[in-house]
């Protein structure tokens, strides 16, 4: 069951292997050692065409499991080269003509804040969300977005970038959907998407939502249907080609688990309660993509930062709101001269917003116990999410070793944790 679904997802296995090779490298320094990994293959190749009179030493070409072991060998062998290759670069100055050209956008694009009737926090809070702006952050309004359980708002991610790939695909909806028109408006889609994707200095998660929404509009243009799961992995391939140390960075990390929880939990959850009534369908949606997302990502999240919120149900849904309108009419405001019409109205909605998003972080903040300070380590961190990993396996096999295994890494983490309290000073 497994294995046919990761064939029906050509991306599955070379990033698997690409990952494998990352990490090898990373962590046991395997740089000569994997020259093993392109000279067998070649080694073997060569043979089976020199020796003569042995037919059963060449390699045929029908036999598709020997050449998907010498390609996956030589993929192997260039994972682990360019990692050697990324790590050797690692302390480089990371300046560039793209980092220049979005600082110097973010600045320009930030002047008009300066006339905004908000404080200096609120106006810190909108240049994030809008622009990706962190400098002017204050790190206590970053603790508290983090205890209401909405910090991704203050990071550029595939929520950020979906919003603005549809605001951009609304004003473009009056371009045929045919013809020469259906490329112009592809085109066009794609220059303005990875031009906000550069602004934002090219953060990870905005990335990997570009790089998902290219496959994306691609598929759609060219008509072909699209899955999620090979979308997700293909994007993740990409950028691990690109830079292999992304896979350490902890946006990278966050941004696929939620995204992949999101994918293959979301639709079970809401079929848990079917809503057909339109205006309940969207927030019941909103709210099990928030519950996925979570889910895929609470264990990092803890191991990371150290808290969990438990206040997240009540703000996902009021804040996703607020934040899925700032962004496109924050985004219009700045674009649009002063004194167009609707400016100041649009300047007063802006302002609105902001301000209703800061009041209900700020009050839910304050709740008693609005979030779970916890300490974990990356043992714990890893098996517990084998522990996921096999409970959703039993679910969809019904086989009662996945749930013995799970119970055995469950024991595992609780052995962990006795020692580390009882036997370390």
């Amino acid at each position: 069951m497994i294995i046919k679904e990761i064939q029906k997802r050509p991306f599955a296995r070379p990033l698997a292997v690409w990952i494998t090779g990352i990490l090898l490298q990373s962590f046991l320094d395997c740089s000569f050692a994997s020259l093993l990994f392109i000279v067998i293959p070649l080694s073997v190749i060569v043979l089976s065409c020199l020796v003569p009179g042995r037919e059963e030493l060449r390699v045929s070409y029908e036999s598709r499991w020997v050449w998907g072991v010498l390609f996956l060998s030589v993929l192997l062998f260039f994972s682990m080269q360019r990692t050697v290759y990324r790590q050797d670069r690692a302390e480089e100055p990371r300046t560039s003509l793209l980092t220049e050209f979005a600082q110097k956008e973010q600045e320009r694009l930030l002047q008009p804040f300066e006339c905004l009737n908000l404080s200096k926090e609120e106006k810190s809070v909108l240049a994030t969300i809008t622009l990706g702006y962190r400098a002017g952050m204050d790190r206590e309004v970053r603790k508290r977005f983090s205890a209401t359980g909405v910090a991704h708002l203050l990071a550029v991610s595939g929520f950020h970038v979906a919003i603005v790939c549809g605001f951009l695909s609304l004003l473009l909806s009056f371009l045929p959907k045919n013809g020469f028109c259906k490329w112009v408006k592809y085109l066009l889609l794609l220059v303005l998407l990875w031009t906000f994707v550069a602004i934002t200095e090219l953060a990870s998660s905005a990335i990997r939502a570009g790089l998902m929404l290219t496959f994306y509009l691609t598929g759609r243009t060219i008509r072909r249907k699209s899955d999620g799961y090979n979308t997700l992995a293909a994007s993740a391939f990409c950028m691990l080609v690109f830079n292999p140390l992304y896979l350490f960075d902890i946006g990278f990390q966050l941004s696929y688990l939620a995204v992949l929880s999101i994918l293959y939990l979301q639709p079970r959850l809401q079929s848990l309660v079917p809503v057909r009534n339109p205006l309940l369908a969207v927030p019941w949606g909103w709210l099990t993509l928030t519950l996925a997302a979570q889910a895929g990502t609470a264990l990092l999240c803890v191991y990371y930062f150290r808290q969990f919120s438990l206040v997240f149900l009540c703000t996902s849904l009021p804040l996703t709101l607020l934040a899925t309108l700032l962004i496109p009419a924050g985004l219009l405001w700045i674009l649009l001269p002063a004194g167009f019409p609707g400016y100041e109205q649009l300047q007063l909605l802006v302002e609105k917003m902001t301000h209703s998003l800061l009041w209900i972080v700020d009050s839910f903040s304050r709740v008693t116990g609005a979030d779970w300070h916890l300490r974990t380590n990356l043992f714990s961190t890893v098996l517990g999410y084998g522990v996921i990993l096999l409970f959703l396996l039993f679910g969809q096999t019904r086989r009662l070793r996945f749930v013995l295994l799970a119970l055995l890494l469950l024991l595992l983490i609780l052995l962990e944790l006795l020692i580390e309290r009882f036997f370390t000073v």
